[in-house]
């Protein structure tokens, strides 16, 4: 995994809790991240879109912390779809280029929140290819002389 920062110390043997833990620090509206209360009522309380899967603030808490380990398939293809993920990555099932691919994708959308990073992208649609180019250039020489990494701030 890419980014590994609000990951529990109980959390470091357990995939399953690292990806979820990196999902809630990731996939959220603008503002705080959800909590577990948040999650487990709107997958339980909407019992069509999740399947009538019943998930309690304190049983997401164990899988977070890698105190619980196995949920059942229910609760994994609820919590992939409330994050909008592949219900591999959850599950591990993926290789290493496609939770990365996943991840990538994740960091993207966090972007994509920044209504000054949405208005840069949205700007570049339709320029030729060698515009967007040069434009991707003089980000990366902002970047640098800002002393930033240089692709997204983000470690790989």
């Amino acid at each position: 995994m890419s980014e590994r920062q609000d990951r529990s110390p109980d959390a470091a043997g357990s995939p399953l809790a690292e990806r979820l833990n990196y999902l809630f620090s990731a996939m959220h509206p603008p503002g705080a991240p959800y909590t577990n209360a948040h999650v487990a009522a709107e997958i339980s309380g909407s019992t069509e879109e999740y399947g009538g899967v019943r998930l309690t603030e304190q049983y997401l808490s164990m899988l977070r912390n890698g105190k619980r380990a196995n949920p059942s398939p229910d609760v994994l293809r609820a919590l992939a779809k409330f994050f909008a993920v592949p219900v591999g990555y959850l599950l591990g099932d993926l290789s290493p280029a496609q939770a990365e691919r996943v991840e990538e994708e994740v960091r993207f959308l966090v972007a994509m929140r920044d209504q000054r990073v949405r208005a840069i992208a949205l700007r570049s649609v339709g320029l030729p290819p060698d515009v967007q180019d040069s434009l991707t250039t003089i980000i990366s020489q902002f970047r640098r002389q800002m002393n930033l990494p240089p692709e997204d701030g983000h470690e790989r």
